[in-house]
């Protein structure tokens, strides 16, 4: 992900900052206290023990086979533990792939169905390129911002000189001060998602400020989820 950003601010000036992940607290330790947790993992079965494969060699009515002795089980292999492994693909029919598969885009509609079905679209990256990121200048107050949106990163905004601490001080405090989130967006008129990576997931912007004195913190909230209550929902209220 771009750790750099072209941002602009209310009055249009722009400026290119750095984006980090914010520090997260330590996790809760797992385990006793003085004792490691270690992972690990074990083979449940092998492909001789698949449905089909157990049919092809009983029968499609193998349910007495499973009572009288244990067919599903590979004993000299199961529970055997795995080490490092590598991802393969299989075609319909339970063979290695060879080359890579043909990725298809499936596009649905809002209730789930499907639209249609392309090739996959390159995405470019678009938050440090010829356009800043601009305010839309759409404020939503922070209480209605978590209730509608669903937040799948954060990435904290900093400056690198003294020029760019005044200018994220200011946009912090003016958020802040009026206690919402400023959507932002990429593209010319900032009507565009935000793109951190080629071919990354777009995503809508939302800045949060807060500042205590001299200090500042402002992060970058990012949602590609909407919530919103279902139309017979909406209807009875």
């Amino acid at each position: 992900m771009a750790n750099s950003l072209r941002l602009s601010n209310s009055a249009g000036r722009d400026g290119t900052v750095q984006t980090i992940s914010p520090a997260r607290e330590a996790a809760i330790p797992i385990g006793l206290p003085g004792h490691t947790v270690t992972f690990r993992r074990y083979l449940a079965a092998t492909e001789a023990c698949r449905g089909d494969a157990l049919a092809q060699r009983l029968g499609e009515d193998y349910a007495q086979a499973l009572i009288d002795g244990d067919p599903e089980i590979d004993i000299e292999h199961v529970g055997r533990s795995i080490g490092e492994t590598n991802v393969v693909y299989l075609t319909k029919g339970g063979e290695f792939l060879h080359c890579p598969p043909r990725i298809v885009e499936i596009v649905s509609a809002p209730d789930g169905s499907e639209k249609e079905r392309r090739d996959p679209v390159d995405i470019e990256a678009n938050v440090d390129v010829e356009h800043p990121v601009r305010w839309t200048g759409r404020k939503i107050p922070i209480g209605e911002a978590v209730r509608r949106f669903v937040f799948r990163r954060t990435l904290q905004v900093m400056h690198v000189d003294g020029v760019t601490y005044d200018f994220l001080y200011a946009i912090a405090k003016e958020l802040a001060e009026s206690d919402s989130v400023m959507l932002v967006g990429a593209g010319p008129k900032g009507a565009d998602p935000l793109v951190f990576q080629a071919n990354g997931r777009p995503s809508r912007g939302f800045l949060e400020g807060r500042v205590e004195g001299d200090r500042y913190q402002l992060r970058l909230h990012l949602s590609d989820l909407e919530l919103k209550r279902p139309a017979t929902a909406a209807k009875e209220a």
